[in-house]
């Protein structure tokens, strides 16, 4: 029998399931957001009264321009990051929750952007800026899809009139995952957005607000449901080894439930194997002027249905790696 070469045989281990789970495959289908155990080491409720952001301006703008300017902005608590390609929104801060919030919660998160091109040259056209959880860098580990994640986050709309007045993208709830391509692994980024249509577009000449998904095989967007309220949203996405993406949301904020299934799809025909993070993301006009709508996040947080036992193991690792080199450093400062 012909061997097999190392190429193969590494692809072969990442990504072949134990056997045990392949009738758990062969019966893959949706799940609830929030169903399993919480990674509380990852995601954030912002209930601490001194939670803040660190921006160290100018922010990174690497897909316009090739620039980074680290070091990036973080959040004190650890649990956020500035990403390169895109910079972190110009307006982070943490708020009173809006009325109608989680039961018991005292505190959400802003997020509004200004300047999201280039710092400092306006583009004159629809641009964003991403605020990402740390999540493989807390856990010290990736979460391949056998463990079945998910995410969870609650969502603010303001009243119709605090919205930035233009048709496009205002806000979207996403991921980060890594699908298999050509044998490969390859990124993509499936997501909920918050999409408006302005009265001022001529194509249009009415106002309307709805979800869009992100992405169905082809990569195309499609058109969800239509946003009918403003106020407490609930959204979520769950993954499954299936490499099929489910998204679900309701208005309020009460758990989701199976009633609250909008579809599915395996984004760009690239069975999803890996989780890596998830993110939010602010658009708007870059032309200087035009801050982006005030969306408010509360409890943006992850769960796995199997494999919680090993995330806390590779936290755990991380967390004592770095008390031991602080505790060195200690010691060598004492000599």
């Amino acid at each position: 029998m012909r061997l097999l070469s190392f190429r193969m045989l590494l692809l072969t281990l990442i990504f072949a399931l134990p056997a045990a789970a392949a009738s758990i495959v062969a019966a893959a289908g949706p799940f609830v957001p929030g169903t399993g155990s919480p990674v509380p080491e990852v995601g954030d409720d912002f209930e601490d009264a001194e939670w803040d952001f660190v921006p160290n301006w100018p922010k990174s703008s690497y897909e316009n321009d090739k620039r980074t300017r680290n070091p990036g902005g973080f959040s004190k608590n650890g649990r956020w990051f500035e990403p390169s390609k895109r910079g972190q929104p110009d307006y982070v801060k943490r708020i009173e929750t809006p009325p109608g919030g989680l039961p018991g919660s005292e505190g959400s998160l802003l997020l509004r952007t200004l300047q999201s091109g280039i710092p400092g040259n306006p583009s004159n056209q629809n641009q964003q800026d991403d605020f990402v959880a740390n999540v493989t860098r807390r856990l010290g580990v990736t979460i391949p899809v056998y463990n079945e994640p998910s995410v969870v986050t609650r969502l603010y709309l303001p009243p119709v009139d605090q919205w930035e007045n233009r048709s496009g993208s205002q806000f979207a709830f996403r991921a980060g995952c890594r699908g298999l391509k050509d044998g490969a692994l390859e990124e993509y980024w499936p997501g909920i957005f918050v999409q408006f249509q302005s009265e001022t577009d001529s194509r249009t000449q009415q106002d309307a607000a709805f979800f869009v998904i992100r992405a169905d095989g082809r990569g195309r967007d499609i058109r969800g449901p239509e946003i009918t309220q403003t106020g407490w949203w609930t959204l979520g996405m769950s993954f499954t080894m299936d490499g099929k993406v489910h998204y679900y949301l309701k208005p309020g904020v009460d758990d989701l439930t199976a009633e609250d299934y909008i579809t599915t799809y395996m984004p760009y025909s690239m069975p999803c194997r890996q989780f890596d993070t998830m993110f939010f993301d602010c658009f708007n006009r870059d032309d200087g002027k035009s801050w982006s709508t005030p969306f408010v996040i509360d409890d943006p947080s992850l769960y796995v249905i199997r494999g919680y036992e090993q995330l806390t193991a590779g936290y755990n690792r991380r967390l004592a790696s770095q008390k031991a080199v602080s505790q060195q450093n200690v010691t060598s400062a004492k000599r």
